[in-house]
């Protein structure tokens, strides 16, 4: 099935498109979400007058995108999850909860528009890529932390064992305590 979109698709194509599709995925999601319209003779008429209308849109949305891009750029969202054994979460940091983190902050986006491959499941800082525009993409820090503030992280365990052996870590204190 041919049809022509009226907005951007992500992974499909951007609005005035035709594209192919398959016919339950043009029917049942495109054409019900006016996303598209059928590809006819009349409706492929129209494409030329829905490009232009389109360039337009796409330059006038593209100054804003910039302007989000940077305070995207500068933004850091900290997402706090219980933490099991190694590091690993109880869970997983997706792009609606990054996206809900930014609401939070004031900045609205869509979830879709963060291109997080794959969750997040481990504690750190990861620089995730947000699409804002087809022509800008901006860079969100994004730390994932513990919500136990007594958490320590297991590669630090490791050091404070070792100092506990040789005697100089106080492990009720968590601090070095001199030795008498």
């Amino acid at each position: 099935m041919e049809v022509i979109l009226k907005e951007d698709v992500n992974k499909l194509g951007h609005a005035g498109d035709v594209v192919k599709v398959a016919d339950g995925y043009g029917r049942n999601f495109l054409l019900p979400q006016r996303l598209a319209i059928e590809a006819n003779a009349a409706n492929k008429a129209v494409i030329e007058q829905m490009k232009t209308s389109a360039l337009r849109k796409a330059e006038q949305g593209k100054a804003g995108a910039q302007e989000l891009a940077a305070k995207l750029d500068e933004a850091e969202v900290v997402i706090e999850r219980k933490v099991g054994a190694a590091d690993h979460l109880f869970g997983s940091v997706t792009s609606a909860d990054i996206a809900a983190e930014l609401e939070k902050q004031g900045i609205t986006i869509d979830r879709r528009k963060i291109a997080l491959d794959d969750p997040l499941k481990t504690l750190g800082e990861f620089h995730v890529p947000v699409k804002v525009h087809r022509e800008v993409t901006a860079h969100l820090k994004v730390v994932v932390k513990s919500d136990d503030p007594n958490y320590v992280p297991s590669h630090e365990k490791q050091v404070v064992e070792e100092e506990r052996i040789q005697g100089g870590y106080d492990m009720d204190q968590h601090h070095y305590s001199e030795l008498e």
